[in-house]
């Protein structure tokens, strides 16, 4: 056993911890849990906790039922918002075969296992992700929202503004840093911005902080939603991604000699990200509500909207799928790319091991990364567009799983196991909405035809 284990042992005991909740997620990214008694936990260390791994979607069929949950003592956190006395805490649990072996389908593995390809080539990868959400009275399709209020309001009109400090101080009593807070664009919409930390830290921090903020919600009467396009009419809600790779203590994406701080090595990671990123799109946004959001400007009026439809990059543009932010140029630390495609709702640990295996192919190859778009690019032209060789990201989810299907790099950083799985998964989802009759055609059809 090693000194983390013990570690988290011993904090047990002092503080009175009664269960242990171990956290897995399935290959869509739905938290699991089991939860054992302080009594089982150091045979939990050593031996793991069976579980019938057909129950869970994904991750086996029922002759390869037999998993086991192996806690990662360096997660253990004491969950705030149960009694202090006989309390609860949680770690997040890697899966096991019974003969010992990484579980292939795990996405948390998935995600350890592109971690060392980038550690095999000097890279750590940090994210730093700034997270919207919707506030409603309630799980209905009223969709009641609870303010009036919009981008940076310190008004009256941000009554949750006390729901964010709850939300706040609960991740940070949990280990988890947050840089700020504000008030979205659209009404009851909101956004907390995580501090920045490793893929697999940041991955395992989502997930806490989804669950943290239904959590407080629940808490205080009302409902939160990261549903990416909840609102018709209005902005949707996006997961913003700031990336950069290190070597050591040294940013490898910094060279102030560049334009826009950006290193040789930066340059082509961004590269590898715009020409695979419609391979990936059906991961990063892995919902048909995901399209909703991403095609708003594209299939109908919507104000100053800036979800990315078109495969670009820029600086200040921020209709690009691809952001350089300037806001410290003279902080070397703080060189990196905003990916701007995703969305809260998706499997973070399958998102960044696609973003990841798309930058370092880009590396490997040495891609060149096409000229920056300064353009807007909405207001120009089809003919504009394609002279300048400007692709567009999928449109649906039908057709991001076309795009995925035959995408080489998506299959191997995947594995077949999970990418099969995904593929009928959402296949299923896609054709269930494909077959629905929605309230717009009856509205539009019923009484004409």
């Amino acid at each position: 056993m090693d000194k983390q284990q013990e570690y988290v042992l011993r904090t047990v005991e002092e503080r009175d911890v009664r269960f242990i909740r171990l956290w897995f997620t399935d290959v869509l990214g739905f938290l699991k849990s089991v939860a054992i008694t302080a009594a089982e936990l150091e045979n939990a260390f050593t031996e793991g906790i069976g579980f019938d791994g057909s129950s869970i979607d994904g991750f086996a069929r029922v002759q390869e039922a037999d998993m086991l949950v192996v806690p990662d003592a360096s997660t253990f956190q004491v969950l705030p918002w149960r009694p202090e006395s006989q309390g609860v805490a949680r770690m997040f649990c890697d899966i096991i075969t019974p003969d010992g072996q990484p579980f292939a389908a795990d996405p948390r593995y998935v995600l350890k296992r592109t971690l060392e390809r980038a550690a095999e080539m000097g890279f750590t990868f940090y994210i730093h992700p700034e997270m919207e959400f919707f506030l409603f009275e309630d799980a209905t399709s009223s969709l009641t929202p609870l303010d009036n209020g919009s981008y940076f309001d310190m008004t009256p009109l941000d009554v949750q503004q006390d729901f964010r400090r709850q939300a706040i101080n609960t991740l940070e009593r949990m280990g988890i840093p947050v840089e700020f807070s504000h008030h979205e664009v659209a009404p009851s919409q909101h956004e907390i911005d995580l501090r920045y930390a490793d893929a697999l830290t940041m991955a395992d921090n989502i997930m806490t902080f989804r669950l943290v903020v239904k959590e407080t919600a629940l808490q205080r009467g009302i409902y939160a939603s990261f549903m990416p396009k909840p609102v018709e009419g209005e902005w949707g809600s996006a997961m913003h991604l700031h990336l950069s790779l290190f070597e050591g203590d040294t940013n490898a994406f910094y060279d102030s000699s560049d334009r826009y701080n950006l290193s040789a090595t930066a340059r082509s990671f961004t590269a590898g990200l715009l020409r695979h990123a419609r391979e990936i799109t059906a991961v990063t946004n892995q919902w048909v509500n995901s399209y909703k959001r991403l095609t708003s400007r594209l299939h109908g009026p919507l104000p100053s909207g800036e979800a990315p439809v078109f495969v670009t990059w820029g600086h200040s543009n921020r209709s690009a799928l691809i952001r350089v932010p300037l806001y410290k140029p003279r902080k070397g630390t703080s060189a990196r790319i905003e990916y701007r495609a995703p969305d809260p709702a998706c499997n973070p640990y399958l998102a960044f091991s696609l973003m990841l295996a798309a930058g370092l192919k880009g590396i490997e190859e040495g891609y060149e990364l096409p000229e920056e778009s300064e353009d807007n690019t909405f207001e120009l032209t089809p003919a504009e567009r394609a002279a300048a060789g400007i692709d567009r990201l999928p449109e649906s989810l039908g057709e991001a799983l076309a795009i995925m299907e035959s995408s080489e790099l998506v299959a191997e950083t995947l594995g077949e196991h999970l990418f099969s799985h995904f593929l009928a998964n959402k296949r299923r989802e896609w054709d269930d909405y494909s077959a629905h009759v929605t309230k717009f055609e009856i509205d539009r059809y019923l009484s004409i035809l």
